[in-house]
């Protein structure tokens, strides 16, 4: 790896894939995503200011955590100036993220108890499925996996629609009453 001097205030598109660990290939779709930005020299090459090492880093860590890239970008384009996220920029992003990630947690973790007896298909193939499909009304909803695309909640105790399973969360009309246990 090529040492890049601590106080080098602008980076090729080569030294900041190399110090960021991301392909040149990435950062060229985060540019073109306008996720990162870089200025052209007399000979069109592209450089860097060093802080975009931390907004790419902030991007990675926004993407591995399953941040979709699009709000990502949002939450870029709300700092003031599009100035790279500082310590406190994240915890309040990570922070609103929260709900968002422990809902995914809670569907995932669902779906890894199920995940033997039924794949959210409603195919009705399977001699032992948690799923309640009868007459292929999963069917009616669209193709696919029913079960695992839609954000699920848990039925209310009175037993009418879903409630959200946390405030903020999904309106009801996007919620599908998780089936009772077999």
């Amino acid at each position: 790896m090529t040492k890049v001097a601590w106080n080098t205030k602008e980076l090729s598109v080569g030294q900041l894939a190399e110090r960021s660990g991301v392909a040149v290939s990435a950062l060229h779709f985060y540019e073109a995503k306008g996720l990162i930005k870089s200025r052209r020299t007399a000979g069109n090459q592209r450089r860097y200011h060093r802080d975009t090492l931390r907004r790419v880093a902030f991007i990675r860590l926004a993407q591995r955590i399953g941040i979709p890239l699009k709000t990502i970008k949002d939450a870029l384009s709300k700092l003031p100036d599009e100035r790279t996220p500082n310590r406190e920029d994240w915890a309040r992003l990570s922070a609103a993220w929260r709900g968002e990630l422990d809902d995914r947690i809670e569907q995932l973790q669902r779906l890894r108890d199920d995940l033997t007896d039924c794949i959210g298909c409603g195919c009705l193939s399977l001699d032992r499925c948690p799923v309640a499909n009868p007459h292929d009304r999963l069917g009616d909803e669209g193709p696919g996996a029913r079960r695992i695309d839609v954000q699920l909640c848990r039925p209310q105790a009175s037993g009418g629609p879903c409630a959200p399973a946390a405030a903020g969360g999904a309106p009801q009309a996007a919620c599908s009453t998780i089936p009772a246990a077999s």
